[in-house]
């Protein structure tokens, strides 16, 4: 057994005087010790936070005392230290940001059917069955079910758009979603069926309840889950090992993650160690030659250092940098 364990839980619910909500909050979990990021807002509370078995254990007595979170579901990882470095709790006007303004809706009044692991599977092997992955474009090019539909998203917050862009695909098919967690789903399978779609699930407690699930154990998984913690990533197959995402310079299999070293850019994608070096942490040449590039200010090079990377790949700087 490891010594501590990360939390991954979400309840929507009223939460009224949700700042005050948020205080108390955060000194309860500063007693316990705990770590992580915590949404509170007027709908809900959606958070991940990590610590001792011990610690765990009264956090989720504490919360569960509490009349409106007596049911709420905990999704339980063991871990060998904790997942973050630090513990916030910030209030958010969602706990989810699909930022839906006039079109926002309860998820306790109007969501797709829960489906169990094991009904999703069933989805999963039905060719009349469109699975939806509700995540980012960067949580799925590191893992996803197989023949889920890859929207083509930078942001939760994009996918609505999309869909709107892409209905005719999709509209008179049963529909399927899936995210980390659940919470995503909970509110994105509700706008489906209010924008006209008939037949909507979503897999009942996210990725993760899938992949600890004793009797689908992350069947149909390929690679591995993004997580947003220290960790990283996490395996959810327990039956067989894939590697599906491939290092942005060269294609071959990878599956480590890395932000731009361009702070304008910084953005998220998979390169082996070797690579990061080798192109100064820039996934293009303008990020490579930024002068704000953190690769090159952490490993201290000179303006002859850059210059011979750069010749090494074909590039080099220009005059004026």
């Amino acid at each position: 057994m490891s010594d501590y364990r990360v939390l991954l839980y979400y309840k929507y619910v009223t939460i009224e005087n949700p700042e005050q909500f948020r205080v108390d909050h955060l000194n309860l979990c500063r007693e316990l010790n705990l770590k992580g990021r915590i949404l509170v807002s007027d709908e809900g509370l959606n958070g991940t936070v990590s610590g001792s078995v011990s610690d765990t254990d009264k956090y989720m007595t504490a919360l569960r005392s509490d009349d409106r979170f007596s049911d709420i579901m905990f999704k339980i990882d063991e871990a060998d230290a904790h997942a973050f470095k630090k513990m916030y709790v910030r209030y958010r006007p969602e706990i989810v940001s699909l930022k839906l303004g006039e079109e926002d809706l309860n998820p306790n009044e109007l969501t797709g059917k829960h489906l169990k692991p094991e009904e999703f599977r069933a989805a999963l092997e039905d060719e009349n069955t469109i699975v939806l992955d509700a995540r980012n474009d960067y949580e799925y090019d590191l893992g996803h079910f197989r023949g889920a539909v890859r929207p083509d998203i930078r942001s939760f917050r994009e996918l609505p758009q999309w869909i709107k862009e892409n209905k005719e695909k999709f509209m008179d098919k049963k529909v399927v979603t899936y995210c980390t967690g659940g919470v995503r789903c909970e509110k994105f399978s509700g706008w489906l069926l209010k924008e006209g779609f008939k037949d909507v699930g979503q897999l009942h407690g996210g990725i993760h309840n899938y992949g600890t699930d004793p009797k689908t154990q992350g069947e149909l998984w390929d690679g591995k889950m993004y997580v947003f913690d220290e960790r990283i990533s996490v395996d959810i197959n327990r039956k067989e090992k894939t590697i599906i995402a491939r290092d942005w310079y060269d294609g071959t299999p990878c599956e480590r993650y890395v932000n731009c070293g361009n702070p304008f850019c910084n953005r998220q994608y998979i390169t082996s160690e070797k690579n990061e070096h080798k192109y100064l942490r820039g996934c293009s040449h303008e990020c490579r030659i930024s002068p704000e590039n953190r690769y090159v200010k952490e490993h201290h090079l000179s303006r002859e250092d850059v210059a011979a990377r750069l010749k090494a790949i074909g590039e080099k700087l220009p005059e004026t940098v």
